[in-house]
């Protein structure tokens, strides 16, 4: 690509963010050539250079202006980096950060802290949510697996990231408060030029079509013409239906986006109204 500027991008250097992040550049049209274990990888199509990096210290490169943008989860910038910028909640790994006692322990309050040890990786996050509550505790600092703490007599309770809940299962744990909940984002760095923030434009463009597409169906369905009315009020589409006439007289074939939340409930209603030969496909991109 010559001398053109590229957008440099961190992502996690392994782990479920790293494939998510992956996945979403993928489907944004993006094709990178990584290599196994490389650091920086370049896109063929696009341009972007990729960076995989420890998703702890990726805040301090947006700040430092080594990375223009990341796909972080919003649980390690609240931690680290509540002074970024976020230019996209991606809906993507979607966790929460929590506080967890020994299943056998009696928990009535958030109260029961006050003077506990509690392990974990996310200080700042825990001393500011004991401070609003009133509550003081000891905090031992703690990185990698916390949840061993309680067993091995290191710590009362523990705060981590929850996703399933096994984790704690296994360890005998219970999760008693939910502090934050938490989703990959894509954050921008406070040093990127205005050059490179033009480049962030186009990918965020992709990458809202991307999400978009991701919370729709593509919904075809045959209706006869006596019914058409009630079935057209029940769709929820982006602007209105596409309506065609079947070679079959008096009945129509009608074309709609859906909502994926919304979907189970209007099939159903759309079913009762008289709707024959429903077809659902995903969609790939949806450019508004």
């Amino acid at each position: 690509m010559g001398n053109t500027t590229n957008i440099r991008i961190a992502i996690q250097k392994s782990g479920r963010l790293n494939e998510d992040s992956l996945r979403i550049l993928k489907d944004c049209g993006i094709s990178i050539d990584n290599g196994k274990d490389q650091l920086k990888a370049a896109a063929r199509n696009f341009p972007l250079e990729v960076f995989y990096l420890r998703n702890g210290d990726i805040p301090q490169y947006l700040r430092d202006g080594v990375v223009d943008i990341a796909i972080i989860g919003e649980n390690v910038l609240i931690e680290k980096g509540v002074d970024i910028d976020v230019a996209e909640k991606l809906g993507f790994s979607k966790c929460k950060v929590s506080l967890a006692v020994p299943k056998g322990v009696a928990y009535n309050s958030i109260k029961d802290f006050e003077g506990k040890r509690i392990a974990t990786s996310y200080p700042n996050t825990v001393r500011q949510y004991l401070e609003k509550k009133g509550v003081k505790a000891d905090l031992h600092i703690i990185n990698g697996s916390v949840e061993i703490a309680p067993n091995i007599g290191l710590a009362d309770a523990i705060c981590d990231i929850v996703s399933s809940g096994s984790t704690l299962f296994k360890n005998n744990l219970k999760e008693v408060e939910i502090m934050l909940r938490s989703e990959a984002v894509l954050a921008v760095s406070p040093k990127i030029s205005s050059e490179r923030k033009e480049i962030l434009k186009k990918l965020q463009f992709r990458i809202q079509s991307v999400l978009q597409a991701r919370q729709s169906k593509y919904v075809l369905l045959n209706a006869p013409n006596n019914k058409l009315d009630a079935i057209i009020a029940l769709l929820p589409g982006m602007r209105s239906p596409t309506v065609l006439p079947l070679a079959e007289k008096g009945w129509s074939s009608v074309h709609t986006v859906i909502n994926k939340d919304k979907f189970w409930e209007v099939i159903d209603e759309l079913k009762q109204a008289g709707a024959e030969g429903i077809l659902v496909c995903p969609i790939e991109k949806m450019v508004l």
